[in-house]
């Protein structure tokens, strides 16, 4: 499963990146509910964050999208540009809903923010470099700012339901059985 900020360019792009015929994206809702409400005016921000919020703690991924449909479709009339970016990438925001994922690891799963921090640390731990020799060098400063974050991270919440996601995922990514083809030519000797 690959958990992307939300650019279309980087979701189309990564299955021939990562040699799969469909990958499994889940899009950061968190970032996908800023989005939408950055496109809002004030006194209709609050709103659309609580309603879309609650959408994607649903039961189930149909539950989901049919409350951000219905949400979208409102929007279509006074802000088309929200519904919009609401409709856009939508299946990929409910990727963990419909995998059925446990609600522990959903909550890491559904924001980009972990993998945000550790860039972050990367960044600061690089940021006094001022004279950049070669690709090389940043890509051994990169690896060194990554060794440094990872003196911060915790244990996944819900690290104890990974080999169900690994099911889930294994289910969602098995190739599709197609129909037996019969040949009913029968030749008689």
């Amino acid at each position: 499963m690959v958990l992307v900020r939300g650019n279309v360019v980087v979701c189309l792009t990564l299955g021939r990146v990562l040699g799969l015929d469909r990958p499994v994206i889940q899009r950061c809702q968190l970032h996908k509910i800023r989005k939408v409400k950055d496109l809002l005016p004030q006194r209709l921000r609050s709103n659309v964050e609580r309603r879309m919020t609650d959408a994607y703690h649903a039961d189930s991924a149909l539950e989901a999208e049919a409350a951000l449909l219905a949400l979208a479709k409102e929007l279509d009339r006074t802000h088309p540009g929200a519904a919009a970016s609401l409709r856009e990438g939508l299946d990929e925001t409910l990727t963990v809903l419909r995998l059925g994922v446990p609600p522990t690891l959903a909550r890491t799963l559904r924001s980009t923010n972990c993998i945000e921090s550790m860039i972050s640390a990367c960044r600061e731990h690089a940021a006094n470099v001022k004279r950049w020799r070669d690709g090389q060098m940043a890509l051994r400063w990169c690896a060194a700012g990554m060794v440094e974050a990872g003196k911060q991270f915790r244990r996944v919440n819900g690290h104890l339901h990974l080999p169900s996601l690994r099911a889930a995922l294994e289910r969602e990514i098995a190739e599709p059985v197609g129909p037996d083809v019969h040949n009913d030519e029968v030749s008689a000797a």
